[in-house]
């Protein structure tokens, strides 16, 4: 039970900080028990890391969809096409998985 400084941002995304207080069961100078408890708390006013990276391949399959659309109706690009659809799905498998992994450790346990 030894206790560690913890940031959380506002999309409820957390990490551990530094080692702050030794536990009364460790007696080893520098070691901890193994069990992580919150000393402090520190607010991030701004997303995490994982939500910029989510928005960021957001913005690239709308642009990836867009372009889709506009070269359907110009016609004589289907290779271009397939590319494109094939990168769509690409990053769409990326967001998905990001989102399960920004579930996972917002709804972790601490």
């Amino acid at each position: 039970m030894c206790y560690f400084q913890q940031t959380r941002w506002s999309c409820g995304w957390w990490k551990w900080g530094h080692f702050k207080q030794q536990c009364s069961k460790e007696y080893r100078t520098g070691e901890t028990c193994g069990m992580k408890l919150v000393f402090e708390t520190t607010f991030e006013g701004d997303i995490c890391k994982v939500c910029k990276d989510i928005e960021k391949k957001q913005r690239k399959w709308n642009k990836l969809s867009s372009d889709i659309t506009r070269w359907r109706q110009e016609g004589n690009r289907k290779a271009t096409i397939e590319k494109a659809e094939k990168d769509l799905d690409d990053v769409e498998k990326s967001v998905l998985e990001l989102n399960e992994k920004h579930y996972q450790k917002v709804h972790e346990e601490i």
